[in-house]
């Protein structure tokens, strides 16, 4: 039998302890020994120095490391040391963002309660929470965060703000009755507090079963260590680019070395020359590249209200194809409003959501001055009397301080103009009896100006019609007869089907000589007023943000801990759920194994009543048929699907330290409708690192065939090692940064999300490298060609030329790079940075050729102006001549 199924003497004889004196100091030590101390194990973490090393096993990086080894050979020293400094600084990078990364338990640690009042030794005595142990006997009262897992022995109106852990907006009442069967959920163990909730009503005492890792929260912390971080799909493909690469770059120089020594060539010098191929396979820049875009798509993005905590994130959630969103908070206000008044034959709607006082009463859709109401303006009344909350007001932001209902209470009444304050001075409170969770009701005694003294009462609806004998109806105070009870009822059960909760509020008239001794006294014989329907409303842009991920072929999945009602109506109205979709409770889902999951999740658009381990599991199913998550949320209990998702979002406002932690991508606003920006972003710096992927290996490719065919040719080798490297490293390095800040192209998000097993060269890219490189190779050749049979004896300015063509080549390249069709379907000046990135290059290039002292270094020499116009008409050929043909097959 499990603890929440026992009566609370089964609980203490169980556990063994007493209620009245609690363990002895020699009990307490007993068990601190056997159980350890109330915290939250850390699991064991690599040194630094090993998190370091590990950067540096990166496939990019161990081909950069190869770049190095090959430049060393060549004597080709400063090449060397700056590919080492581009290793080193990526390696520095990712270590922080490691480091920075793995700091959920510290912040889950501080939602423990620093010190608690526990009974020791028969007195009550404040420890540290950490001090707890199983069987010590704890008190706590409104305000106060619970330190362990406690089944409850004594309770006090207690109502216990759960969110943290099951999602769920309301505090949760709580009793300490039994409640039967073996598998209820986290929500409904009403007889059960558990270590890092916050104590909101009331008072109680209980007795503790778990603690530290033993806790519902220890579970959380070993969910979130546990839990698998997922490959992005970039680090994926450029994975599997780097082992293309290095592939190419081996063959390369077997195959040269080869060719040479058939043909008579010295070992040695073709060694060299098929090194030099190998050099020209490598794109040293990319990985540098790479991070600096994903930087910079990081920097538009805070602009945006989102804060990347981990670079790759950024591009997976571009990919992503399925979003599961936290309900209360994400996509609702987390802040009950009172949407509907009811009162005898009449039906208001109430607009303005929030704690923001302001919004109107309609009544068939007219609008209705409340101070000639006399029902409704009586309702708001008394509902704002009767009330411990308070709205306070903190540079123009309304904030509650109290209960969200009856923070919800008083806002209605204030957008009806009647402040709590103001009322305050016409009516004076005498007498309160608190809600108690027995009684499901709430009562003060008020006395206005004249002396009159009222009862007025609010709580369940069903209760309070219970205990009233009379009842407002059509302005009129009359007997409540069947027939009223009966509309009642079904006014109730019409907010309900709304997922409104509702609450009733009743008074009565004492008489001079009436004594009210106790609740009893006073909640009977009551006049039914009406009731008040509230909810969490979503917020308002939540809306349009689904529609238009929709659009973009992206699924919103709720996920939620609150009830099934709530969820589904909330779903309804953002247009989330549609005509077919299915509803899920937690009950069902814990019956499911993850495979069984599969087969359904796709169906599924609100999961209701969840648990965290539900979430992991919804996470994983998904994961499982193919789809990219993104996973939204604030609690505490959203940190370890938030981790074990593609990508983790987590609320910069309302989020805890815990969530926040785990997640990749923080929205500042705690906006949804911010993470449709965020994936346009994401989208669009994938698109952007297929384009500088594509410009690299196309001026890649070009390098290659230009040394590779003049072997063949048994020609000189058109470039140099060091030339190929500065091209690499420096004059590609500027145009392919500037592709990393262009503009998403005008469908961007019509598209669908990219499967998660596309390749980076899917869509064609593979051919526009090769068809491009060849066309940029046989360019250069052809320039190196003509100049080198005009003048055999100076190599150096053949080869001068051959660079100078190469680079030209490629600065022009560039520009067709921004489009998927063609050169001439994008205006060149919308980026201006690509443009100032192209004339930098150019000046570089110019300074490496006509500057005396470099021209040793780079084997270059001074390029007479007759020959520069065959270098530019020779490298227009590549791009132009294909631009040329897609035209011409667009006109016909």
């Amino acid at each position: 039998m499990k603890w929440h199924e026992m009566r609370s003497e089964d609980v203490m004889n169980s556990i063994n302890t007493d209620s009245n004196s609690g363990l002895s100091d020699k009990e307490v030590k007993k068990r601190e020994q056997k159980f350890g101390l109330n915290e939250l194990k850390e699991a064991d973490r690599p040194s630094a120095i090993i998190i370091f090393l590990s950067q540096f096993k990166d496939f990019m990086v161990l081909v950069l490391l190869a770049a190095t080894l090959i430049s060393g050979l060549l004597g080709e020293y400063i090449d060397a040391i700056a590919i080492i400094a581009i290793v080193i600084v990526n390696g520095v990078l990712g270590f922080f963002q490691e480091r920075r990364a793995e700091r959920s338990l510290e912040a889950l640690k501080e939602l423990s309660a620093p010190q608690v009042m526990a009974l020791r030794e028969g007195e009550w005595v404040k420890i540290l929470s950490k001090e707890l142990v199983p069987g010590d006997i704890v008190k706590f009262t409104s305000g106060d965060r619970i330190g362990a897992d406690m089944r409850l022995i004594e309770n006090k109106s207690l109502e216990v703000e759960e969110s943290a852990l099951t999602g769920e907006s309301l505090p949760v009442q709580k009793s300490i009755q039994p409640i039967a069967g073996e598998e209820v959920g986290l929500g409904d163990l009403t007889n059960m507090v558990f270590m890092g909730t916050l104590v909101t009503r009331g008072s109680g005492v209980g007795v503790v079963i778990g603690t530290g890792m033993n806790t519902a929260m220890g579970q959380i912390a070993d969910l979130l260590q546990n839990a698998e971080t997922m490959e992005t799909p970039l680090q994926r493909r450029l994975e599997q680019l780097g082992k293309i690469l290095i592939v190419v770059a081996l063959l390369l120089t077997v195959l040269v070395v080869g060719i040479g020594v058939l043909q008579g060539h010295d070992l040695y010098n073709m060694f060299l020359a098929g090194v030099s191929l190998a050099v020209a396979a490598i794109p040293e820049g990319l990985p540098a590249i790479v991070t600096v875009a994903l930087s910079l798509g990081v920097q538009r993005m805070i602009k945006q209200k989102s804060i990347v905590r981990k670079l790759p994130a950024v591009e997976t959630l571009g990919c992503a194809s399925v979003i599961c969103s936290d309900k209360t908070g994400t996509m609702t206000q987390n802040k009950m409003t009172v949407t509907h008044v009811w009162s005898g034959d009449k039906l208001w709607n109430v607009t303005g959501t929030g704690y923001h006082p302001h919004g109107e009463f309609l009544l068939n859709d007219q609008s209705v001055d409340v101070s000639k109401t006399k029902t409704l303006q009586q309702i708001l009344t008394f509902g704002s009397l009767c009330n411990s909350a308070a709205i306070v007001e903190k540079e123009g932001q309304f904030h509650l301080d109290g209960d969200p209902t009856e923070g919800a209470l008083l806002v209605s009444a204030m957008k009806a103009g009647l402040k709590k304050e103001k009322l305050l001075k016409g009516f004076e409170v005498i007498e309160e009896f608190p809600f108690d969770s027995a009684r499901k009701m709430m009562s003060v005694i008020v006395k206005d100006k004249s002396g009159n003294r009222f009862v007025v009462t609010k709580g369940a609806p069903d209760v309070l019609l219970g205990v009233s004998t009379n009842i407002l109806w059509k302005e009129r105070q009359e007997g409540l007869t069947s027939e009223h009870s009966h509309n009642v009822k079904e006014a109730i059960e019409s907010l309900a089907s709304q997922a409104l909760r509702t609450i009733a509020i009743a008074f009565k008239p004492l008489k001079s000589t009436d004594k009210i001794n106790s609740s009893f006294e006073a909640e009977k014989d009551l006049v039914f007023i009406g009731l008040q329907g509230m909810i969490d409303p979503p917020r308002p842009e939540v809306k349009q943000a689904v529609k238009e991920c929709r659009d973009a072929g992206i699924k919103t999945v709720m996920i939620t801990g609150d009830h099934v009602i709530t969820a589904k109506a909330i779903a309804t109205q953002l247009n989330l759920l549609p005509k077919n979709g299915r509803v899920m409770e937690g009950k069902e889902l814990s019956l499911l194994s993850v495979e069984e999951l599969e087969e359904v999740v796709d169906d599924v658009y609100v999961f209701a009543r969840v648990s965290p381990e539900h979430k992991l599991k919804i996470v994983k199913a998904l994961q499982n048929r193919g789809h990219i998550v993104a996973m939204t949320g604030d609690g505490v209990n959203d940190a370890p699907a938030i981790k074990a998702a593609d990508i983790g979002i987590s609320m910069g406002i309302t989020g805890t330290d815990v969530a926040k932690e785990a997640s990749s991508l923080v929205l500042v606003d705690d906006n949804f409708a911010s993470i449709k920006s965020a994936i346009k972003e994401g989208r669009n710096i994938y698109e952007n690192i297929r384009k500088f992927i594509r410009y690299l290996l196309a001026s890649n490719v070009g390098e290659i065939l230009v040394m590779l065919f003049a072997m063949l040719l048994a020609l000189p080798l058109p470039l140099v090692p060091i030339q190929i490297l500065w091209v690499n490293l420096v004059t590609d390095g500027l145009p392919a940064m500037a592709l990393g800040l262009d503009q998403p192209e005008g469908d961007l998000m019509k598209r669908k999300p990219r499967h998660p097993k596309e390749g980076v060269f899917a869509r064609g890219l593979g051919w526009k490298v090769i068809s491009r490189g060849f066309l940029i190779g046989i360019a250069t050749l052809a320039a190196f060609m003509i100049v080198y049979y005009r003048n055999t004896d100076d190599l150096a300015y053949a080869q001068t030329i051959a660079f100078a063509t190469l680079v030209m080549a490629q600065l022009i390249h560039v520009f067709d790079c921004r489009s998927e069709k063609s050169i001439f379907e994008r205006n060149p000046f919308e980026n201006m940075y690509l443009i100032g990135a192209v004339i930098s290059s150019i000046l570089l290039m110019l300074i490496v050729i006509y500057y005396p002292p470099l021209q040793p270094i780079f084997h270059t020499v001074p390029i007479l102006l007759r020959d520069w116009l065959l270098i530019l008409g020779m490298s227009a050929i590549p791009t132009f001549l294909l631009a040329g043909s897609l035209l011409t097959r667009k006109s016909s």
